[in-house]
């Protein structure tokens, strides 16, 4: 009888006996990871797509027009809002912000001290102790503490900006406004401070700018619309924004602004829908394939999911759902027969020309508190799946967890059945190895016998 490995032919044995069930388990488990991987990849399409459509919606309608000033006089940006149209202006004053210097401020001892208030002439006080300005603890209350108080007041909130400048041999304290126009005055009042050379040097600032609000007028200077205004953005305009950098001098013409359409952005826009949801129908493709069994490629995660299956035709119905009278198609947008999207730019600008109001009907808003159009019904739809506590996916999750929970106890049980058949196996060889041992020892010895 030859020898054998009571370990080896024990492994064996008790593979071959829990074989079946290990292979039941090992593909449930490869399947179960497949779908969390997939779930996950599914999530993050869908979450990017969603993001996509918040893009377009913030753009407040994809109709794109281009908005330019005639002279560099400020900057101009229409939106989805706007409507085509020349505008005459002129510029007579821009907006600026106050800015006051107070210079060589003497470092005065802290029991000189006192409080002193910075106000606006918006009705705001930003309050300072001088004494508890002394940051240093040095006795003494110098520019550049003065200048932190300010910064730092509880009563600032970020409306007054306080720094110490060198130029040359002359140190100063610079208070600037942060807003611009006439209501951003600054003023300090310094009634709390004992006589002195601290109070008579705040007590003259040097005017660096002078706060201005902007006036312009719509049409010419003097006779035109007066608009004064604290802001050098113009916001008269519905859905143009002007902004004024510079003033024109009496005598100039006025500035024109002309809006038209941009059939380029506009095409931009709508190629970035049709861009977002190609790369969703791409890895949609991905996760749905039926593979290639002659060349060994398996099947995806959801080549056979219902679920899924339904999404895309919901997705592709929705595409093609009139919104106000008006359709993707009417815009240049078409579903080819693999489901992905294509861009006809020259029907997209004639359809625009002919009803700018239409591209807005169909995209929409995807704004939870109203949501419209198709790019509404995209989102509405998708959320259905990503929403964290109660979409879709999160409940196949958690479905797919019990899976697994069940999958790891099933197997902690059959480890349990190979390791008692591996132990009960093994003594049976080791048993029969020792058998096998005495019996070749008897043997050894009759054949001794014999020979001697």
């Amino acid at each position: 009888m030859a020898d054998f490995d009571p370990a080896t032919m024990a492994s064996s044995l008790a593979t071959a006996y829990t074989q079946s069930a290990q292979d039941l388990l090992t593909a449930q488990s490869k399947a179960a990871q497949a779908t969390s991987t997939a779930l996950t990849k599914l999530q993050s399409a869908l979450s990017t797509f969603a993001s996509a459509l918040s893009s377009l919606s913030a753009k407040k309608g994809l109709t794109q027009y281009s908005a330019t000033l005639s002279s560099s006089v400020g900057t101009a940006i229409a939106s989805a809002t706007a409507t085509p149209g020349n505008y005459s202006f002129f510029v007579e004053q821009v907006a600026t912000a106050h800015q006051v210097a107070f210079e060589d401020l003497p470092a005065v001892p802290v029991s000189m001290g006192g409080p002193i208030a910075v106000k606006l002439n918006d009705g705001s006080t930003i309050n300072l102790n001088l004494v508890a300005a002394d940051a240093d603890g040095d006795g003494t209350i110098s520019q550049a503490e003065i200048a932190r108080a300010i910064n730092q007041s509880s009563d600032n909130k970020g409306k007054v900006t306080a720094m110490v400048m060198t130029v040359g041999d002359k140190t100063q304290l610079v208070l600037s406004s942060t807003s611009t126009g006439e209501a951003g005055t600054l003023s300090l009042d310094v009634s709390g401070l004992p006589a002195g050379s601290l109070k008579d040097a705040l007590s003259a600032p040097k005017t660096l700018t002078a706060a201005k609000d902007a006036v312009v007028w719509l049409g010419d200077q003097g006779t035109g619309t007066r608009i004064q205004q604290a802001s050098n953005a113009l916001t008269a305009i519905p859905g143009v924004t002007v902004n004024f950098t510079r003033a024109q001098s009496t005598g100039d013409s006025p500035v024109t602004l002309s809006i038209a359409s941009d059939d380029s952005g506009t095409a931009s826009n709508v190629r970035a829908f049709v861009d977002a949801y190609n790369t969703l129908e791409k890895a949609l493709d991905d996760l749905t394939s039926t593979g290639d069994a002659s060349n060994g490629v398996s099947a995806a995660a959801f080549a056979s999911d219902s679920g899924v299956r339904a999404m895309r035709n919901k997705l592709s119905a929705l595409l093609r759902q009139d919104f106000g009278g008006v359709r993707l198609l009417d815009y240049g947008v078409s579903v080819s027969r693999d489901g992905s999207l294509s861009l006809d730019s020259t029907k997209l600008a004639k359809a625009v020309a002919a009803n700018p109001d239409g591209l807005s009907k169909i995209f929409g808003s995807t704004s939870t508190a109203n949501r419209s159009g198709l790019l509404g019904a995209l989102d509405a739809y998708a959320d259905l799946w990503t929403d964290t506590s109660s979409g879709q996916i999160k409940r196949r999750q958690e479905t797919l967890a019990k899976q697994q929970t069940s999958i790891t106890s099933r197997q902690t049980r059959l480890d349990d059945r190979f390791n008692a058949a591996y132990t009960r196996y093994l003594a049976q060889f080791t048993q029969l190895q020792t058998l096998q041992q005495q019996m070749s020892q008897t043997t050894s010895i009759f054949d001794s016998i014999s020979t001697s």
